[in-house]
Order: C-alpha cells, then sequence, then structure tokens
C-alpha cells in the first residue's frame, strides 16, 4: 500500500516546516497521491489512471487500509481453517481476526456508507459464502470442521463421538444434529446432506423406536446451550449473561441461557473434555483448567 505522508518528497525527503524541499528536484509525491483521491472522489480521473494506479497499490480512502490488512488475515485464516466462522478469541498474522469478524457482522458493522459496506460484504462472501450465516456461527464452525474430512468428490463416510477436528469433537456434534434434525432449518440440513449426511428415519407407526444413546437428552440439552452462548458472544461480545436472560435461536428454540450457564457450571465436574474445551474456546474462564 502506499501510505505515503502528505509533505513526502521522493528524491527530496520530507518538506520542511518552512515549506522548502529537503533536496533539489524533488518530487512532491504525498501531496500528488492527494490530489489523485481528490480527483478520484470528484469522478474526474482520466479513463485507465485509477487501474493503472491501484496495481501500484493505492488505496484511494486511507481508512480501508485497515480494513484490507484485517482481510488479508482473514483470508489466511480461511486457508488454514476452511471457514470464516473462527472462534472470537482466534488469532492469526498477529491479529484478532476473531474479534473483528464478530464485529463486521453486527448491525452497521462493515460501515454506514451502504456502497462500502456492499463492497465489503462481497469481499468477505468471496472468501466464505457462509461468513454471515443465519444460524449460529458455532454451528458453522463445527460444519466446516466436518467438511474438512471429506474429500473432494467424495461423500463422508461414519464418523464416531470423539472425532476431533480443529479441536472439535464432530463427531458428538454430528451425533447431536441428528438428533434434532427437525429443529434445523432447511439451509443447515441441504449443507449436511450436500456432505452426504442421510436424515433420520422416521420409525414406522408399528416398529417401537430404538433406546436413546445414553446421555443424549442431556447431549441434546448441552448442545443447545452451547449453540445459544456462541450466538450470544457473537452479538455481544461478552459471556457475562442475566440470570433471567432466555436466548432465540434460529430455528425458534428458546435457551433459558442465564440458567442453562449456571447449571452447567455447577455440574461442571460432569462435563467432558470436549465440552469444556467448547466452552473454554467461547470464553468461560472457569471452563479452562479443569
Amino acid at each position: 500500500d502506499l501510505a505515503v505522508p502528505y509533505n513526502h518528497v521522493e528524491g527530496g525527503g520530507v518538506r520542511g516546516e518552512g515549506g522548502g524541499v529537503g533536496a533539489e528536484g524533488g518530487f512532491p509525491l504525498g501531496r500528488w497521491l492527494s490530489d489523485q483521491r481528490r480527483a478520484m472522489r470528484a469522478g474526474t480521473m482520466l479513463p485507465g489512471r485509477a487501474e493503472d494506479l491501484e496495481a501500484l497499490g493505492v488505496v484511494w480512502d486511507p481508512a480501508d487500509a485497515a480494513w484490507e490488512e484485517n482481510l488479508g488475515a482473514a483470508r489466511a485464516y480461511a486457508v488454514a481453517y476452511g471457514t470464516l466462522a473462527a472462534p472470537v478469541t482466534a488469532m492469526i498474522m498477529d491479529r484478532p481476526v476473531g474479534q473483528w469478524l464478530a464485529n463486521a457482522r453486527k448491525k452497521n458493522g462493515l460501515g454506514k456508507d451502504q456502497a462500502r459496506a456492499a463492497r465489503r460484504a462481497a469481499q468477505l462472501a468471496a472468501i466464505d459464502p457462509d461468513w454471515n450465516p443465519d444460524w449460529p456461527i458455532d454451528w458453522q464452525r463445527h460444519h466446516a470442521a466436518l467438511k474438512g474430512l471429506v474429500a473432494p468428490g467424495s461423500m463422508l463416510g461414519h464418523v464416531e463421538p470423539g472425532a476431533m477436528v480443529n479441536g472439535l469433537d464432530v463427531g458428538a456434534w454430528l451425533a447431536a444434529q441428528r438428533d434434532g434434525w427437525e429443529r434445523l432449518s432447511a439451509e443447515q440440513r441441504e449443507r449436511l446432506v450436500q456432505l452426504g449426511v442421510r436424515p433420520p428415519e422416521k420409525p414406522a407407526a408399528a416398529v417401537p423406536a430404538r433406546p436413546r444413546r445414553a446421555g443424549g437428552a442431556r447431549a441434546g440439552a448441552f448442545e443447545r446451550g452451547a449453540a445459544a452462548l456462541a450466538q450470544y458472544v457473537e452479538r455481544e461480545g461478552t459471556v457475562v449473561v442475566a440470570r433471567s436472560w432466555s436466548e432465540e435461536l434460529p430455528d425458534g428454540t428458546s435457551v433459558r441461557l442465564g440458567v442453562w450457564l449456571s447449571n452447567v457450571k455447577s455440574r461442571r465436574a460432569t462435563l467432558t473434555g470436549e465440552q469444556l474445551q467448547r466452552l473454554a474456546g467461547l470464553g468461560l474462564e472457569w471452563a479452562k483448567g479443569v
């Protein structure tokens, strides 16, 4: 990026306080770039000149420079993890990409200028079309991790609970999705089916239902609570939840999040390592080092 100070003189140093040029014959590059940006905003720039300057790395609005740097970090994260559904604590290239993405998803998070916001949204969508899904980011993060198990041109094989990808138990998560299939949105189901996940078969009326896994109901409740907490953290940027607070999931399920947090903390000794790791990743200090 040509981040050049206004008073920079190429070949002549920096223009002095008295207005003189540090070296005779220097070119006032900083002032010239300012003039080009002004012409760009006014729409008076000659055809083709904008493309030439952009090829050299000119950023028309200096405020966009920080955005471009963070966007580069987002691209690096997507290459590493196959998604932009980063936890709010995620860091890459020494940048808090998780918090940056969480902020971008908020109202006016891409800027109040509609044209700029649309351009930025398109840039993020080009990296990951599901960067801002209609369902919890935690769900999207697990889906991307599960997708990482599928080789190009093939379908998902059998995945047992305990199968870990990027620190996530995608096996337990997949089992919870099958258990709660009816609560998923059509788009969520479609994404799972595309990976090769088969919808659970409804038992015939004359055939008794298969017994559920031990702890299945509790596991489902944990998944809903964790999804609600992830959604809350992505929106509010904190894990401090009022006890009376209820969080509504995209499928319409209402989770008494404040009560759930209190209950899950009181029985933390019974949580699995993956569950504790997941809660710690959302920012719950008490779940770390248990």
